[in-house]
């Protein structure tokens, strides 16, 4: 019996078109389009009002939550210094092993930890290699983005929409129609073997072509080693000069001045600290003032600042006699920083967020592309997937990459936090990986017991726990989910599985597999995978239903197409992260991507099908 077109199709499509529209134009936050959607299906009955928030309580999202906690504990624990460690006797600094070696990695780990969360660690690990190696980290970062996707759907514990799947499944079952038989939840190493074959295509991809395909333009910014030196700040960002003291004298026209006026003058140098009577202090507010006898730490080329302390009447000393221990190398120095999608500071101006103020940190310059941002940086307003250049205290850039609005991409010096929990980090984390696979707890509960055993063993604590969780994430995840319920039940999901049938006809079911492969992962292009997942899985199922298919495969054809995600570097926030540091340009992308989009397609379609076979 043919469905007709219901006012509640008529609300869903609508909500679905809105969705995709606003995440697309980024108009308004995705966290905030989620919530409004939400609260609309709420408002119109599209599901019980009891139903509207279960996302929040639902499985998927507490496991979520559980495993960025376990992340977390794994990192402060120091599993990732231990990783570097080992990567570098491995490759024994030769630069085709040294690249396997963090693809394998990095594959490893991407089948337990989330793939933004695991960028924003491997990338300080990959910097410091290519720091001891020579080896460009152009090199090294896309590969290793890439990778990590590949690999990510090798469990249900790392990839947010094989979590949601299961959600999405038992949804479905409610609305099958009568005689169809109940499709079976996914357990936590069902999709394991089309995972491993994606992840080793990852990384045999880019042994035997990444020479071939990634960047071979030399511009000045890759010749220099990303050892982060005087010399590749300079080559990079045109920050040129030493450091020095200017004494402000009684005579000087500086004196009340605050930091911000001083910054103004003509060919004024970058101050980077000051020193009042006693008290010294790195990265000086724009609102600190000036007084007679206070000792400026500058930075900018000689005869820039023999000009301008003549200028001034300050006296200049290139020996660091006052503000020395500030900037010795082992406390303080330049740092380049990236701006992640879902840090705070987007779409706010460096002079808005007063990082000086609030973490001692100074902001040099910002790389956008192939611009580098360097004149009136105060008013330069931040965009995910900025490179910043930063001088601070080593500590002081520790404490704020904790807030996680910034990763941090300089290999600094950087203490374990807890090293001697190390073990309660990996035992907690195996335990809970056990739980889930030997018992017949839902994930969430299993997760959550790892979390648990970390926070009461003192691997982290509550506040770190707090602070490890990406609730932008969590409140899109959990509110999109009730999106995917209204399409199941008000009959929207089956309505355009008889539309897309009307137009296929009688095509085979490989045919049909391979157009829901490809709209999700062009919808996963510009919009987040978990969203990508939530509109198409109901279509998916309902089209393996009427056609006589098999609802798991073609349900876990759609979620694995979500992270097929290589042709723009904004599909994905862990190509974002790595496009400056890496100083991609979107021609990479599709050079790279292209050929794998099509072979990751193809290998998940062969191998989902022989496992459903």
């Amino acid at each position: 019996m043919a469905l007709s077109l219901t006012p509640e199709m008529i609300l869903v499509l609508g909500l679905v078109g809105f969705t995709m529209l606003m995440l697309v134009l980024e108009w308004i936050r995705a966290d905030m389009v989620a919530l409004l959607v939400v609260v609309v299906i709420g408002l119109t009955g599209l599901i019980p009002s009891e139903r509207v928030f279960n996302g929040f309580a639902g499985n998927a999202v507490i496991a979520i939550i559980a495993i960025m906690i376990m992340g977390e504990g794994l990192d402060r624990a120091g599993v990732l210094n231990l990783t570097a460690n080992f990567v570098m006797r491995m490759a024994r600094g030769a630069e085709s092993r040294l690249g396997v070696v963090i693809n394998l990695v990095a594959s490893l780990f991407s089948a337990v930890i989330p793939s933004q969360a695991l960028a924003a660690l491997m990338i300080p690990v990959s910097s410091r290699l290519a720091a001891r190696t020579g080896v460009p980290l152009s090199k090294l970062l896309l590969p290793m983005a890439f990778c990590i996707l590949t690999a990510t759907n090798t469990t249900l514990i790392a990839n947010s929409p094989l979590i949601v799947l299961n959600d999405l499944i038992a949804s479905a079952n409610v609305n099958l129609p009568p005689g169809a038989h109940t499709i079976p939840k996914f357990g936590l190493f069902s999709v394991t073997p089309v995972g491993l074959t994606l992840a080793l295509l990852g990384v045999g991809y880019f042994y035997f072509f990444g020479r071939k395909l990634l960047p071979g333009h030399e511009d000045e910014r890759l010749k220099v080693t990303p050892g982060r030196t005087e010399s590749y700040f300079a080559e990079t960002y045109g920050i040129v000069g030493e450091t020095a003291e200017l004494t402000v004298t009684a005579e000087s026209p500086l004196v009340g001045m605050s930091i911000g006026e001083v910054e103004q003058l003509y060919e004024a140098p970058l101050i980077l600290a000051i020193k009042s009577g006693n008290d010294a202090r790195m990265a000086p507010p724009a609102d600190h003032v000036i007084w007679v006898g206070s000792v400026l730490g500058v930075l900018g080329p000689r005869e820039q600042l023999n000009q301008f302390a003549n200028n001034q009447l300050c006296r200049l000393s290139t020996r660091m006699r006052q503000l020395g221990e500030l900037f010795n190398p082992t406390r303080a120095g330049i740092s380049e920083v990236v701006i992640p999608p879902v840090s705070r500071f987007i779409k706010h101006t460096v002079g808005e967020l007063r990082l000086r103020k609030r973490f001692g940190i100074s902001v040099l310059a910002v790389n956008r592309g192939d611009q580098v941002l360097r004149d009136d940086v105060r008013s330069v307003s931040l965009r995910a997937g900025d490179t910043v250049v930063l001088h601070s205290n080593w500590r002081d850039l520790s404490l704020a990459a904790e807030e996680r609005d910034l990763v941090v991409v300089t290999d600094i010096p950087k203490e374990q936090q807890r090293p001697g929990k190390i073990w309660q980090a990996v035992g907690f984390f195996l335990l809970a990986k056990c739980l889930a696979l030997f018992t017949n707890l839902d994930l969430s509960v299993a997760m959550m017991t790892g979390a648990i055993g970390m926070l009461l063993s003192g691997v982290l604590n509550m506040d770190e726990a707090y602070k490890a969780i990406n609730w932008k994430t969590i409140f899109v995840t959990a509110c999109l989910i009730p999106l995917g319920w209204s399409m199941d039940a008000t009959g929207t999901a089956a309505w355009i599985a008889q539309v897309v049938l009307d137009h296929l006809g009688s095509a085979s079911p490989w045919l049909l597999q391979l157009c829901l492969a490809i709209l999700t992962l062009l919808f996963s292009q510009v919009m987040s995978n978990v969203g990508a997942t939530v509109m198409m899985v109901p279509i998916a199922i309902s089209v393996a239903v009427a056609t006589g298919g098999n609802p798991s495969a073609y349900a876990l054809i759609v979620a694995v197409s979500s992270s097929n995600t290589f042709l723009l570097s904004s599909g994905h926030p862990a190509l974002m992260m790595v496009t400056g540091p890496g100083g991609y340009k979107g021609k990479d992308f599709l050079r790279v991507g292209l050929p794998l989009t099509f072979l990751v397609l193809v290998v998940t379609l062969l191998a989902i099908n022989l496992l459903f076979h």
